[in-house]
């Protein structure tokens, strides 16, 4: 994204910050087709009605972020990486839901189930996934975080060294050191059977 727009849109989450609505609405064709990328990387291996489900699942993160009244935006990079993680926290749902569903359970009905976001391989790999990031966060969160950012967020080495206030250096180590934690984690034999099996 070039500059002048991430300067526009830091100042308009600034201005809806101080409950400027029309800022908001000013905000959302800015930030609208990144929203969509941070979607597509969530749902990137997912190929039937992929870009129904990439909306809905833009749709449901919007809705969460403009429930969000009191937030205090401090720029373009905090307003992503919180849009992320909003987006990462629907598909867990999702895929929770999913799971219960398919072993019989009853299971809550949540907006994304009218355009399901998630197969089930798909929904068990993903709770995994959320799991040994939420096992790193436990004993790293700084590292959690990077991970967020960048594998969910798709954010540059720059962006989540700006947004954590650390030097890129301790991103690229964090960044290299959680992939290699998380490789380990999602490889053990028992791995794949606790996770599915939890949550």
């Amino acid at each position: 994204m070039d500059a002048p727009r991430g300067q526009e849109i830091t100042q308009l989450l600034a201005a809806w910050s101080e409950g400027d609505e029309g800022a908001f609405e000013r905000l959302v064709p800015l930030v609208y087709a990144e929203l969509k990328r941070l979607a597509r990387r969530y749902m990137y291996r997912e190929a039937e009605g992929h870009i129904l489900q990439t909306t809905a699942l833009v749709h449901e993160a919007y809705l969460k972020l403009v429930a969000q009244k009191d937030a205090k935006w401090q720029n373009r990079v905090h307003f992503f990486a919180v849009s992320s993680q909003q987006m990462r926290r629907i598909l867990v749902d999702t895929a929770r839901s999913r799971m219960r569903q398919k072993r019989g359970a009853e299971a809550p009905v949540i907006s994304l189930d009218d355009a399901p976001a998630l197969s089930e391989p798909r929904a068990a790999e993903f709770l995994a996934l959320d799991d040994a990031l939420n096992d790193l966060a436990k004993l790293d969160p700084r590292r959690g975080r990077v991970v967020e950012m960048r594998y969910f967020g798709g954010m540059s080495v720059e962006e989540t060294a700006a947004a954590l206030n650390v030097s890129v250096d301790t991103v690229m180590r964090d960044w290299k050191g959680a992939k290699a934690w998380l490789h380990a984690q999602l490889n053990r034999p028992e791995a794949g059977r606790h996770r599915t099996q939890s949550g």
